[in-house]
């Protein structure tokens, strides 16, 4: 994970874990549940941000007998972990207390100390969100924001951001929420504003798992990369055809390629040795992320294809 994206991960735990405070505080005070709701969203929010720290520790551990592509899909997992607890936690209870609190007849208390605390949250939030977003932006390049995020292999980048946004839009309907209460005298609209923070939560959690889990799986590395290496592959005087070129991520910066080759007929065991390793080399030059290349070294004879090199992989 490059130090943008702890810069991001940090932001978001400091303004994160006082918000949560203060969120409580005006939730015990004025009894809103949209409050408590909001309470319970920063907290997730900020175990999350823990999490995804954790993550990092352990994504740096070298690669060892047992994991001998190293720990880098740890960060996956961890974001996977992040998208499960919101989703049972954050989205769960604010949903819960929202039901609780459909029926109730018990009046608020003043709302000027959740206008106060929710006016001060937006504005963290809106710092948190837009480091994160600068950050992002530089990786979106041309892109659309769901491309990016579709092509984006450092979850961390896409988990804080979603969190941020989600954050600001449960902000502004729980001040709704309890301006409308406040206005009319019904807890009700309180209640919904809690459910609807629910429901966001939900959605945010659902599109976190969905875009994590295909890190977890094992993605293959952007188009661009796949297509840099076979050009490359392509190009050595040695070769006739590049067959496959099959790549995955074992971490956000951890490419593993295994690539399938042709040589040409007259190219004896040496030649093909001495071009196996300059296409290795020259891969990982031009592409820092692929850290082990395997090739398997094809030639064509009489109408069959034999395999006169075995794989060929190495560390950086």
């Amino acid at each position: 994970m490059s130090h943008s994206s702890k810069k991001v991960i940090y932001a978001a735990l400091a303004g994160n874990g006082l918000i949560a405070v203060t969120k409580f505080i005006a939730a015990a005070i004025s009894g809103s549940s949209a409050m408590l709701s909001e309470g319970i969203h920063s907290l997730v929010d900020t175990g999350n941000q823990v999490l995804l720290l954790y993550g990092l520790r352990r994504a740096k551990r070298p690669a060892d007998e047992d994991f001998p592509f190293g720990y880098g899909k740890e960060v996956y997992f961890w974001s996977f972990v992040v998208a499960i607890l919101i989703f049972a936690v954050g989205a769960g209870v604010s949903i819960y207390e929202g039901i609780r609190h459909l029926g109730s007849h018990e009046k608020l208390g003043s709302p000027v100390i959740n206008y106060i605390v929710l006016g001060c949250a937006f504005l963290f939030e809106a710092v948190a969100w837009w480091i994160a977003y600068r950050e992002f932006s530089k990786v979106k390049g041309k892109q659309t924001i769901w491309q990016a995020i579709k092509r984006e292999k450092d979850p961390s980048m896409f988990v804080v951001l979603f969190e941020d946004t989600a954050a600001m839009l449960g902000i502004i309907i729980a001040f709704i929420g309890v301006f409308i209460s406040a206005l009319t005298h019904n807890p009700l609209f309180d209640a919904l504003a809690s459910i609807l923070i629910g429901l966001i939560l939900g959605g945010t959690a659902l599109l976190l798992a969905y875009e994590t889990k295909g890190l977890l799986i094992g993605e293959s590395a952007k188009p661009e990369v796949v297509d840099g290496i076979r050009k490359l592959v392509s190009d050595c005087p040695a070769v006739l055809k590049v067959n496959e070129v099959l790549t995955v991520h074992m971490g956000p910066h951890y490419i593993l390629a295994n690539l399938s080759v042709e040589f040409k007929d007259e190219a004896d065991t040496t030649e093909i040795e001495q071009a196996v390793g300059g296409i290795e080399a020259e891969i990982k030059r031009t592409h820092p992320n692929v850290k082990r290349v395997f090739i398997e070294a094809e030639s064509w004879v009489k109408g069959r294809t034999a395999t006169p090199a075995g794989g060929h992989g190495t560390d950086n």
